[in-house]
């Protein structure tokens, strides 16, 4: 058995979602865990509509999901020789012909065969057979390259994902492999890198299903076996659209941009086609562990936003508070606030009721820069009767010895016995001074996050 080596292929004409992620996923996944190797090829022949910027977003993202490939980026563009002298090979051999029907003629004789109730398909004018007269050649004219698919018989593979698949040679017609200037077009380009890549296994969306049969051909025409295919099926918008750019899809980075966390997207994506029993939480080692091609979907998924937060909060309470540190750190770095040594204890303190670092940010915020709760909140919490209690507090944790949890638990016990209050009526007030919101986790616990100076100033503002 060889060494399994898998791609990702992405087209740089847009940037890259959930849904074109997804294929870089579980062609990653399979060759990490068969010891193989992942190689990522830039397919970027449409010069038109390719961009350096959704370049990087490509390598942005799959760095970001820590998606690492062992060979590459290859690009297309760069290998546009090795292309034509494979082209040059193929029609000395006899395997590919010039066309010189123009667009114009194709297009007629496609109205033609609609007209008739026919497929509309190329019609093998200018395909050279022992005995057959061809056109004159047209002046000043330059052909388009097309390849001798085989005629009669099946083209067939067992896709990993959706079973046998075959289709009559009669129903392909000989495909433009290299355009009026000379260059290759998709089908010609992939079936080379594939072969000169030693790609073992192709994991790709369905949306390639129809490439596959001529692609097949191809390999074969030149002595070589087709690799195995998996063919992934559609990821659908909250709308049950195709996931695309058109239909409102985010680039990948945005998401990290939104604080969620890699691990946590690597979880929710392996879950859009593929399953491991009934497991919805697992760590990257785990998802290793288990990934093999027999256990893919064969329906779309859909994305739902929701169950991405609750899978990233998930995550978030695995994360050891000193990995979140730094990513919150980062949130505030964007507003200008500076982190310190308490962030870790901070992230430990507010992480469970989180679902995005962002949202963790935003409480961590009330540690390093000013707070002002709501009018409603002042108004219902900060009454003229509890003022005397909020007032007794500051004066009681002005005095503790020791600026601690437990000491800071000890003086509101105090201040409670003494005004004959319950803690909700105490604690409220106090947390919608200091953290500017009624609701926080144990009062004691966040006062203790504080400097003693911070949390007496806010209690005076009452």
């Amino acid at each position: 058995m060889s060494k399994t080596r898998t791609r990702f292929a992405p087209s740089p004409t847009g940037f890259i979602h959930l849904g074109n992620i997804r294929s870089a996923l579980y062609p990653w996944a399979f060759a990490r865990s068969t010891g193989g190797d992942f190689i990522l090829r830039i397919e970027d022949t449409d010069l038109e509509r390719s961009t350096q910027a959704a370049v990087d977003v490509i390598l942005e993202g799959m760095a970001w999901l820590g998606l690492d490939h062992d060979e590459g980026p290859y690009y297309q563009m760069q290998r546009m020789d090795r292309y034509k002298a494979v082209l040059a090979d193929m029609q000395a051999q006899g395997l590919v012909y010039p066309c010189y029907m123009s667009v114009a003629e194709l297009d007629a004789l496609r109205e033609r065969q609609m007209a008739n109730k026919e497929k509309p398909r190329y019609d093998g004018t200018w395909r050279p057979e022992p005995g057959k007269v061809l056109p004159p050649v047209p002046e000043g004219v330059q052909p388009v390259l097309r390849f001798r698919n085989p005629q009669g018989g099946v083209v067939a593979w067992d896709d990993k994902v959706k079973g046998r698949i075959e289709i009559r040679n009669d129903e392909l017609d000989d495909l433009v492999i290299a355009r009026p200037d000379g260059t290759p077009t998709y089908n010609f380009c992939v079936v080379v890198d594939d072969i000169d890549m030693g790609i073992t296994h192709v994991i790709r969306g369905d949306d390639h299903v129809n490439n596959t049969p001529r692609q097949i051909n191809i390999f074969r025409a030149l002595g070589k076996e087709p690799p195995v295919y998996a063919h992934l099926p559609t990821v659908l918008n909250e709308q049950g659209e195709k996931m695309s750019k058109r239909n409102g899809a985010k680039p990948v980075t945005q998401y990290r941009d939104e604080g969620f966390l890699p691990d946590a997207m690597v979880n929710y994506l392996a879950r859009l086609g593929w399953s491991h029993g009934d497991d919805e939480i697992f760590s990257r080692e785990q998802f290793l562990q288990w990934f093999n091609l027999n256990h893919l979907g064969r329906s779309a998924a859909q994305f739902d936003e929701a169950k991405l937060r609750w899978v990233n909060a998930q995550h978030m309470k695995m994360t050891p508070d000193e990995a979140l540190a730094p990513l919150v750190a980062q949130h505030l770095a964007k507003e200008g606030i500076v982190a310190d040594e308490r962030l870790p204890a901070i992230c430990g303190l507010f992480k469970d009721r989180c679902d995005t670092t962002v949202v963790l940010a935003g409480w961590a915020r009330a540690f390093y820069a000013d707070v002002r709760a709501s009018d409603a909140d002042r108004a219902q919490h900060l009454t003229d009767a509890i003022r005397p209690a909020v007032a007794a507090l500051a004066q009681k944790l002005a005095a503790v010895a020791a600026w601690d949890k437990a000491a800071i638990a000890a003086a509101i016990k105090e201040v409670l016995a003494a005004q004959g209050l319950k803690m909700p009526q105490l604690a409220m007030p106090v947390r919608v001074l200091v953290m500017g919101t009624p609701q926080t986790p144990s009062l004691d616990a966040v006062l203790a996050l504080f400097s003693r100076e911070k949390v007496i100033e806010r209690l005076k503002t009452a």
